[in-house]
């Protein structure tokens, strides 16, 4: 099943729960990709989270329920999943314009929210730019920490971590940097294996270098080490402190990924992204950066 077929039967499926309490990570399965991503794709392309969706398709639902006649309206609201007739009619007025009561004694054309279906090509696409890599097995070797996720500004989270790495480990580490991505990375990772994790969200950072060759036994002990299988990377560039807001910046290509990759034909193995800068000054400007996300083809 395709990724745009594959989302359709997520709605149909909501489609035919409507009224049912929804265990989001059912249609998610169907999507096939986690609650996270599918609550984040969805809002992507539908601009609406969606929660919102579902209350308004739910009162048009009742919109209908009403105009037919047969039920209480005590009962299209517990249907609807409202406490009680005073906020369910506080919800349908919102919405329409119109009390419950009044559209049953008098049913008008109401601006009714049709069911949602994608048609990607249309609707929400997104051009990445990216180069591929396929490379071997390597490592990460460096020291690992954990932060709280934050996308907007500087997190002054990440100086944690870089403090367990002095001066002459920084040293050691690259002169063992001979591979791409040269130099000092960052790796992150999510409770959900999503890219990016929820802001906020504290997570495993490592800092370190890549390295062929496993770490010299001299230095066991010293640094953390990451071992990663041998992979397809899509390699995404970014500038990290642009002064132009409308340019892409690093945050704004992370939230990206998190977006297109669950409509690509790629999907994220359980292996780290990378994460490369061209300095690690993050007053310089136009700084270049580099997202280096493990993937493989569904």
């Amino acid at each position: 099943m395709d990724t745009t077929a594959s989302l359709n039967a997520a709605m149909r499926f909501i489609e035919q729960h409507l009224f049912d309490e929804i265990d989001f990570a059912e249609p998610a399965k169907i999507a096939g990709c986690t609650e996270y991503q599918f609550r984040r794709m969805f809002s992507f392309l539908a601009e609406m989270p969606l929660g919102e969706y579902i209350r308004r398709r739910r009162l048009t639902r009742a919109a209908e329920l009403l105009r037919a006649g047969d039920e209480k309206i005590i009962d299209i609201a517990l249907q609807c999943g409202y406490e009680s007739p005073d906020a369910f009619a506080k919800a349908f007025q919102a919405v329409f314009g119109v009390s419950p009561s009044s559209y049953r004694k008098n049913p008008a054309t109401l601006k009714a929210f049709p069911p949602l279906f994608f048609h990607l090509t249309l609707k929400g696409g997104i051009s990445m730019d990216y180069r591929i890599v396929e490379r071997g097995e390597f490592y990460l070797m460096g020291k690992t920490g954990h932060i709280p996720m934050i996308y907007h500004g500087p997190n002054p989270h990440t100086a944690d971590v870089w403090k367990k790495l002095s001066q002459a480990d920084l040293l050691v580490l690259t002169e063992y940097s001979r591979v791409d991505p040269k130099g000092v990375v960052c790796a992150y990772s999510s409770s959900e294996n999503v890219i990016p994790a929820a802001e906020g969200e504290v997570v495993p950072m490592v800092v370190g270098v890549v390295m062929e060759e496993p770490m010299p036994a001299r230095f066991k002990g010293r640094f953390d080490v990451v071992p990663y299988e041998a992979s397809t990377w899509l390699v995404f560039s970014a500038m990290d402190n642009t002064k132009d807001s409308s340019l892409a910046s690093f945050p704004h290509i992370y939230a990206q990924i998190s977006e297109w990759l669950p409509i690509s034909e790629y999907e994220h193995t359980s292996s780290l992204a990378l994460t490369w800068h061209e300095s690690y000054d993050i007053s310089k400007p136009d700084r270049k950066s580099e997202i280096w996300v493990p993937v493989r083809r569904r």
